[in-house]
């Protein structure tokens, strides 16, 4: 049997992380975890992450897309938040951002974290950004460093 483990340090990488402003203040939360986790326990260089900043959740796969194509990161962090409103508008959107990223991330072979609170209200979304759940950033940057290294051991 061969098994394939590793860890999350990956200090040469590169990654960049793609942030929702809507909802910006539960997602500063989420930006603040997934820097500290990436810089503190990945032990990536802050000059090589990228942070950029977009309009909502919506617009997240897009510019996965055009940060994939790029060839050039070893992973993508998405990070947003969803809530539940009295429309099915809820629906639609996390449905489409999760189906964008996970087409963009098989097709460009690149590990997409998935960082995006998909919440019934405004206290389920701030219980996981960094309150009484744990932060989705941490998890997601954690996620993103392991796959680096487990597609690197993979390629070996």
């Amino acid at each position: 049997m061969i098994l394939i483990e590793t860890g999350v340090s990956s200090k040469d990488s590169l990654i960049s992380i793609i942030i929702s402003r809507f909802n910006e203040f539960i997602n500063q939360n989420l930006l603040n975890g997934t820097i500290d986790t990436l810089k503190r326990i990945g032990k990536v260089k802050e000059e090589n992450i990228l942070v950029i900043k977009v309009p909502g959740a919506y617009e997240l796969p897009l510019i996965a897309k055009n940060i994939a194509n790029l060839k050039k990161y070893n992973a993508i962090i998405a990070l947003g938040t969803i809530i539940k409103g009295n429309t099915s508008h809820f629906k639609y959107i996390s449905r489409e951002v999760s189906s964008g990223l996970a087409k963009v991330s098989l097709k460009n072979n690149i590990p997409i974290a998935f960082g995006i609170l998909t919440t019934e209200n405004i206290e389920q979304a701030i219980e996981r950004s960094g309150s009484k759940m744990g932060n989705k950033g941490v998890e997601a940057a954690l996620c993103a460093l392991e796959m680096i290294n487990i597609i690197k051991k993979i390629k070996k």
